[in-house]
Formats: C-alpha cells, sequence, structure tokens
C-alpha cells in the first residue's frame, strides 16, 4: 500500500500551473487527467491534484512558513535528476539549488531543488543504497 494515496495542491492560477506541472508530471511518467475545477496526474493509484485556490491573489507560498516544505521524487539516476531539473526549469520553474551531491545527508544523495510560481517547491533526488556505485 502507498504511503499517500494523493496530494492536493491550491494554485493561485490555474491554467499557469498546468502549463508549469505537466511537463514535469508527465517526465516522471504520469498520466494527466482534467476535471472542471481541477486537474490531477497519477501514477499507479499515487495522484498529485492541482485546485484553484479559493481566495485568488493570497499567494505565493512562503518558503519555511507553516506549512507545505516540498515534495521529493526519488529518481533512478543522476542522469535523470538532471534532466527533469532541465525540464522544471524549461517548463517556467526557478532553479533554487542546482543539481548537486549532498554530503551532509550522505556521499551517494544527488539532488536538485525547484520552484513554481506559487512557492510550491520540488525536489528530484537520486540516492542509490551503499551498495550500488552512483552513476
Amino acid at each position: 500500500m502507498p504511503l499517500f494515496d494523493h496530494l492536493g495542491i491550491s494554485v493561485d492560477d490555474l491554467p499557469r500551473s498546468i502549463a508549469q506541472f505537466d511537463p514535469v508530471m508527465q517526465a516522471l511518467g504520469c498520466t494527466r487527467q482534467d476535471a472542471d475545477d481541477s486537474v490531477s496526474w497519477y501514477l499507479g493509484e499515487e495522484e498529485l491534484i492541482l485546485f484553484p485556490a479559493r481566495d485568488a491573489g493570497n499567494g505565493p507560498h512562503r518558503h519555511g512558513r507553516v506549512g507545505w516544505q516540498h515534495l521529493a521524487f526519488a529518481v533512478d539516476s543522476r542522469t535523470e535528476v538532471d534532466r527533469l531539473h532541465a525540464i522544471a526549469l524549461d517548463a517556467g520553474w526557478t532553479a533554487v539549488r542546482e543539481p548537486k551531491l549532498y554530503p551532509r545527508f550522505n556521499d551517494r544523495y544527488y539532488a536538485s531543488f525547484v520552484e513554481d510560481d506559487n512557492g510550491i517547491r520540488f525536489e528530484f533526488m537520486h540516492n542509490p543504497p551503499r551498495e550500488s556505485s552512483a552513476d
């Protein structure tokens, strides 16, 4: 059973957010499903849903305040971290941290961080088991 069934995120401008999220979510292998007042992407049984904010113009979210911190996507290689980072930047996300090793976590942890116009932060990370060699 997955840890989460779905994650809902409120955004200020749904069409703009769809344009930013869709290339990233598609690159992660997700399938998109549009609804009247939302859009979702799913992979297996797990789903990420974007909703329009109830009160427009009250964003963006500020990293470090109470609430959302970031969502980390585990991927199969450093190359995939680099690829997803580039796709996000091309879709209008802002680089928070370029792809690099994070030895404070361990000597294999390779990640990047991006943020959309709403202050939503994603991490793309590769953390192979100790016995595996990093690519």
